[in-house]
């Protein structure tokens, strides 16, 4: 295993993209230091290490910074090329997942927070948007992983169970927080994969308490208790 001085992730708790980055980590089996940013008030290095985007994660191995959490995951995987894997062998399968996986980022993540920011009217079309998004997502991983939770690979959660079980392990309390953005009668099979991935002991033990996030989110969006 890597000393701690050689692998640091620099992160905080609350956010997802340094949850999936943790995930990995602690799944390879590898000891790295774990750096807490007040994103209100960003250390020096942090800054340095990511000063195109500067936000977290940033994972520092052996010196060399690497940004972006999607970024982060494969260089785990390709570095640490052990059991575990994250990623298939054969590529095509690899490309499905790497193709879900951005689908997920830069569609189906992006279509809640208009959730989050509306109300009436806007929030129920916002809704609406976003449950469109999920169907598509759960046709395309049952046509494309068909008869199998396409969350893990093997015994244990891979690259897309990690990217997004990590923000989805925690659907219900976004639904607590804002309103159910996830029906569970409408998305049946999103539902029984996060299930399944919320049931490994790796999830167990690194995913935030359901309550620490409602507090979380109530508290960065500004939206009263009910």
């Amino acid at each position: 295993m890597e000393k701690q001085s050689e692998v640091v992730l620099f992160g905080t708790w609350f956010s997802t993209y340094c949850i999936r980055v943790a995930l990995a980590l602690k799944l390879k089996g590898i000891q790295y230091e774990s750096i807490e940013e007040d994103l209100n008030d960003k250390s020096e290095l942090l800054l340095q290490h990511n000063p195109v985007h500067k936000k977290v994660p940033v994972l520092v191995h052996k010196g060399k910074p690497i940004a972006e959490s999607l970024v982060i995951l494969e260089y785990i995987d390709e570095f640490w090329n052990k059991t575990p894997k994250l990623l298939p062998e054969d590529p095509g399968e690899r490309a499905k997942v790497r193709f879900w996986a951005n689908f997920y980022d830069q569609k189906l993540l992006p279509s809640t927070y208009p959730i989050i920011k509306s109300s009436g009217k806007d929030q129920e079309k916002a809704i609406e948007e976003c449950s469109e998004l999920l169907k598509v997502f759960e046709e395309g991983l049952e046509r494309d992983f068909p008869g199998k939770c396409p969350f893990f690979h093997g015994d244990n959660p891979g690259y897309l169970g990690i990217v997004v079980g990590a923000n989805s392990c925690n659907y219900e309390a976004f639904n607590e927080a804002v309103r159910v953005m996830i029906d569970p009668e409408k998305h049946q099979a999103f539902v029984s994969w996060v299930a399944a991935l919320k049931d490994h002991p790796l999830m167990k033990e690194n995913i935030p308490a359901h309550d620490k996030v409602v507090a979380k989110i109530r508290d960065y969006f500004n939206i009263p208790q009910v």
